[in-house]
Parts: C-alpha cells; structure tokens; sequence
C-alpha cells in the first residue's frame, strides 16, 4: 500500500497530509512544482484513484499525448498497470489508496458480479463531477482524530460505490471455474440478507444450494471472496453500520436485528471490525 507514494516522494513531490482512513484504505494530498520532469509507475500492487484539485494543466501521460490533467479530473489506476507521466508545472491532488478486494467485493450486492470477474480500469482523465466532488470534500475533512476518520471512511467507501458502477472492467486473466451458478449466488445473497438476525449454517446454505458442506463452502469462496461465515459477519457489520447511521435505535435492538446475542457481544465484535464502538460511530456520522 506503500508503492506509488515511495515513487511521488522520490520524485520529489510533497505530501501534505495522509492517513490510514480504516479498512485498509489509505488517502494522501500531495502537491508538485516543478518545470519538467518523468514519473513511472510500473506495478504498485495497489489500486489508486487520483484527484486532481488543482493545476495539472500541462501534464500528459505518454501514451497519451496532447491529454492534460484540470481541476477535478480523475484517474483510475489499477494495481497492475505501468504508467510514465510527464509532469510540468503545478499540481495539487488527492490519492485514495486501496486494495483490489476493497474495490470488487462490493461487486455480489451492488453489480450481481463475482469480485473474481472485475478489476478496475485504467483510465485516465476521465470526468464524473459527484466522484469528483466527493473527492474535494474528503481532501477538505479533517483526518486527525478517531471520529475524523471514521466520517473519512464513510466518504472513501461512496467513493469506491461510484468507481465500481463507472470504471469496473472485465478481468482478461478471469478463471471463472469452480464457481456459483449466478442464479444460486443470488439465492444465497438475498437468503443471507434475509436472515442477518438470525443463525445462519453452512448446512442452511448447503441445502438451499442443493451441494454438499464441502463443495458449496469452496464455490462460495470463489463466487464472493470469502467464505460463508466471512461474508455473513462482514454483512451483519454493514447492516449495523446503515442502522447506526440512519436510525436511533437503541444499541440492543440492533443487535437482534443483526445476529448479535446482545449489545454487549455486538459492541465488541463492531469495534473489532470498524475500530470504534458502535456509539462512537453513531456520533461521528452523526456529526458529519
């Protein structure tokens, strides 16, 4: 998660501010001012999307001549890719670090797609004016303390939403055997979601898959990304997440509503996962 900014503060640019926004995800604004110079970037292992917010008016990636950068286009850069830039002038941007499995994982519920299936696309000064904007607004939150970053969190998780629906390309490389027919994964998503406050086997969703335990634990990792139980608590996590934001409930009723023995084992396994206490979250979104 480190590459392309080892490669920016060896060229010299500054880093203004970063942080670890949770999740994994990583946000930086950086800022270059210089006459000429060539940036590459060959294979970080990362993907980023980059901002720009302001100048950039006279850099151009050499593949693509006579295509400059402005306030507010983007870039997706995926993992893998191999880019050289030629960089003149002022440039002041942000970066949004994160993991392929950040970007594809949400692809089940909100493309009815394998995570194995997509990856981002390399596109380069591409415009989509909410991205953008919800770009500046999380360049212009504070990121210093704990609820700081869980409001950043929230923005960066929008923000990978509208990259996934725009700018999600077909994997070449895609081994798609193995898996989930697409009528059986819709069956056992919905079922899942269904059934959050519930308990839910792995010999519930054998039946309902007409497999084995064994066969549909290993084809369900290869449809969602994780195993049965992996993606049954990441979904409990999200439902309470929405319920936090969007609800006064009190903390026990959601934790029925989420599978949870009680608001006490709830309130500990959330802070495992998102890093605060449910009530600490539910004040910082509520704040934002």
């Amino acid at each position: 998660m480190h590459s392309v900014g080892v490669t920016l503060a060896n060229a010299n640019a500054t880093l203004e501010r970063f942080a670890w926004l949770g999740d994994r995800l990583a946000a930086a604004v950086w800022r270059r001012d210089i006459v000429e110079d060539e940036t590459a970037y060959d294979k970080p292992g990362h993907h980023t999307l980059s901002c720009y917010l302001d100048g950039g008016y006279r850099t151009e990636r050499q593949k693509l001549p006579g295509q400059y950068g402005a306030p507010q286009r983007l870039c997706a850069l995926p993992g893998d890719h191999e880019s050289r830039w030629w960089v003149r002038g002022h440039m002041h941007f942000l970066h949004l670090y994160f993991l392929p499995e950040h970007f594809t994982r949400r692809a089940v519920h909100e493309l009815d797609r394998e995570p194995r299936e997509l990856t981002l696309a390399d596109r380069t000064y591409f415009e989509d004016a909410h991205m953008a904007a919800l770009c500046r607004a999380l360049a212009a939150l504070p990121w210093e303390g704990p609820d700081d970053r869980l409001r950043a969190n929230e923005a960066a998780h929008e923000i990978l939403s509208l990259l996934l629906r725009s700018q999600a390309a077909r994997r070449e490389d895609a081994a798609l055997k193995g898996g989930l027919a697409p009528a059986v994964r819709r069956r056992l998503r919905d079922y899942i979601d269904e059934r959050l406050a519930d308990k839910v086997t792995l010999g519930d969703l054998s039946d309902l898959a007409c497999l084995s335990e064994f066969h549909l634990s290993r084809m369900f990792r290869a449809s969602f990304g994780m195993p049965p139980h992996a993606w049954i608590a990441e979904r409990r996590v999200e439902l309470a997440r929405a319920l936090l934001r969007t609800t006064r409930l009190p903390l026990d009723e959601i934790a029925a509503r989420t599978g949870y023995a009680d608001a006490s084992h709830f309130g500990h396994r959330f802070r495992a996962t998102v890093g605060a206490s449910p009530l600490a979250y539910r004040r910082a979104l509520t704040r934002a």
